[in-house]
Order: C-alpha cells, then structure tokens, then sequence
C-alpha cells in the first residue's frame, strides 16, 4: 500500500518517489519526535534536554524506517554515519530553537516546529549523500 501511494503521488506531483517517500516517512518520524519534544517541554524540561531526548529516541525508529522504507537499505552497519548525521541535526536544532528564542519567539512549541523544518531538509540530504548513498 504505502509503495502504491508513493508511486501515484510521484507521478501526479512529479516529485521523485523517493523524496515522496521520505516525505511521508519524516512526516510520521517528525510527528513521533515532536510529540516526544513537546510532552518533555511540557513536564517542564529545558528545551535542549527535551531536543536530546526526543532525537536519541528518534534515531531508533528512522534508522529502520528510512533505510527500509527510502532508501531501501538494511545494512546496519550504517548506524555510525546516521548517528553523525543526528548529532549534527541536534546542534542544529538546538541552534535554530537557540536563535529563535533570541529572536523573541518565546512560544518553544513554535520554535520547535520551525527547527523541525529545517532540520528535515538537511536529514534528506545528508542521509541519501552520506548515510544511505549505494
């Protein structure tokens, strides 16, 4: 089912079916660690920890959901680059909520979902060049 919906939605939007696939996947994957980000606001942790927690917890489920459902690789051997690549997206999450709140957002539910954003772009990027390239 999920193949038959990437593919249709690649040929309707003419979007590559595996940036359609990651989209989807990262929606779902984005979704879990936000919610994980905002309960961990809410029971009153500092937005770094929060972040720190809700990315580790993170890494364990889209390690096996891109590489299975993306990019079509199982090897988990590639673990050490998708954990580089985490690292780097949790200083940058970090630094995006850092110069949000610096910039007068002080809502971290908002500033959370703008870092997610961007964070998304670079994960596509540095997982189908660095962690998962064939």
């Amino acid at each position: 089912m999920f193949a038959l919906l990437s593919k249709n939605l690649a040929a309707f939007t003419k979007i590559p079916e595996q940036l359609i696939r990651f989209l989807i996947i990262g929606t779902i994957n984005t979704a879990i660690a936000y919610g994980l980000y905002a309960v961990f606001i809410f029971i009153g942790f500092h937005y770094t920890t929060a972040v720190f927690f809700s990315t580790a917890i993170g890494v364990c489920v889209s390690f096996k959901t891109f590489g299975k459902w993306v990019f079509f690789q199982t090897d988990n051997r590639r673990i050490f680059r998708f954990l580089a690549v985490y690292t780097v997206g949790y200083l940058l999450n970090v630094g995006i909520l850092k110069l949000c709140t610096a910039g007068g957002i002080s809502n971290l539910y908002l500033a959370g979902f703008i870092s997610s954003i961007a964070v998304a772009g670079f994960s596509f990027t540095a997982n189908k060049y660095f962690v998962f390239k064939r």
